[in-house]
């Protein structure tokens, strides 16, 4: 019974690829049809807005129709938007009010097919017979990896072909990762439906969330990160690669190091993970993660150190997901394990909207640099509450008990 979870790690790797060619898509055409930053960080709201909107009501929807259904159904939907838009730029159809509506739609529908991949991945590691701690390692590795490939291929292809076309190519993976799960993961992997309406299923997962002081603690800290994070990639780094490095491979090439240190970090956790302590494996690897990698590009140090330090960067990330897996799928129930990712999913999504606009608002008024500068001060603080907190000392129980 190996396939379904194989198929399931391949529908994600080819929807996490085509999302990356998006998100590096997407500023880089908004700079190159407009050359405002302020327009980017926009751009990046309407990404980032919908997906808190849709993580929040999307575990419940998994609930309701199944996690298959909803995977297929989402990634259909996702794909026939994206398609839309390069169609209307090729016709001469696409304004920039439609282009942000597009993007608004695009990310509501995809969020909520990654809320059920991520809920069929214990039934189907079970089925395989993979261990969930390797199991959650092996899916962000997929993760990773298609972050990896989808980087530096989008920053070649923006050069060679523009990004209008790396939108296509994400429609594409769409369909593709659709086809794939109706194809290959079995009906069974629907959970039994509860009383209740989607706003009851958003409060029954508020509610864990608000009791469980451990996975607040986290989901608070990866807010704040997601919202640095989307800043970073959606806006600091096109302009880093317009005005520092000068060259759009710069972009994806920083963005690809990143996910190829991420891939290694991954691999390493999941073949050593349960020999480390988790608390002080989370909180190192968490400070690792942001601090230096920003901090090298607000120095202005060049490119080849830049490219160094943020593998090194990403090998710390590589871990961090893994361990939020372990601790998610140790201590949510499961016959409301989609409701509590999707409302953790939005928590966690929830800063994401304004990373962007804070980003390219700070930089139009004090200049990319201090911009930096303020984003690794931030990263610093929001990684101390591993190290300082009571809370935290459960994780390592947590892992004990899987």
């Amino acid at each position: 019974m190996r396939r379904p979870f194989i198929t399931l790690l391949a529908a994600n790797a080819l929807s996490v690829t085509g999302t990356m060619l998006s998100i590096l898509a997407v500023p880089w055409f908004v700079l190159e049809t407009t050359g405002s930053a302020m327009l980017t960080g926009l751009a990046s709201f309407a990404t980032t807005l919908p997906i808190v909107i849709s993580a929040a009501l999307g575990g419940t929807l998994a609930d309701r129709l199944g996690f298959r259904a909803v995977s297929v159904l989402s990634d259909l939907v996702s794909g026939l938007i994206v398609l839309t838009v390069p169609a209307l730029f090729l016709t001469g159809g696409l304004s920039y009010p439609l282009l942000l509506a597009l993007l608004f739609l695009r990310w509501l529908a995809a969020t909520p097919g990654e809320t059920a991949r991520k809920a069929m991945l214990p039934e189907l590691s079970t089925a395989a017979g993979v261990r969930i701690e390797r199991a959650t390692a092996a899916y962000d590795g997929v993760y990773r990896a298609a972050a990896m490939v989808g980087a530096p291929l989008a920053g070649v292809l923006i050069l060679w072909l523009g990004p209008s076309v790396l939108l296509l190519v994400d429609g594409v993976t769409f369909l593709l990762s659709a086809t794939l799960i109706a194809a290959g993961v079995p009906r069974g992997t629907r959970r039994r439906r509860e009383p209740g309406g989607y706003l009851s299923g958003l409060r029954t997962g508020l509610a864990f969330l608000w009791r469980d002081r451990l996975q607040l603690s986290a989901t608070a800290m990866i807010v704040v990160v997601n919202l640095l994070d989307t800043g970073v990639t959606q806006v600091l780094l096109a302009l880093y690669a317009r005005e520092v490095a000068t060259d759009p491979r710069a972009f994806g090439l920083l963005t690809g190091a990143l996910g190829a240190g991420a891939v290694a970090g991954t691999i390493v956790y999941g073949a050593a993970g349960k020999r480390l302590p988790m608390r002080l494996t989370y909180g190192f690897c968490f400070l690792l993660a942001g601090v230096p990698r920003v901090l090298v590009l607000a120095m202005g140090v060049p490119l080849p150190a830049a490219l160094a330090v943020t593998a090194m960067s990403g090998f710390a990330a590589g871990a961090i997901n893994p361990i939020l897996g372990v601790l998610q799928y140790s201590r949510i129930p499961a016959r409301m394990r989609a409701r509590v990712i999707g409302t953790m999913t939005a928590a966690a999504y929830a800063g994401m909207p304004i990373g962007g606009l804070l980003a390219g608002s700070l930089t139009a008024v004090i200049g990319l640099g201090a911009t930096l500068f303020a984003f690794t001060g931030v990263y610093l603080l929001i990684s101390v509450p591993p190290f300082v907190c009571r809370a935290w000392r459960e994780l390592d129980r947590s892992q004990s008990s899987v």
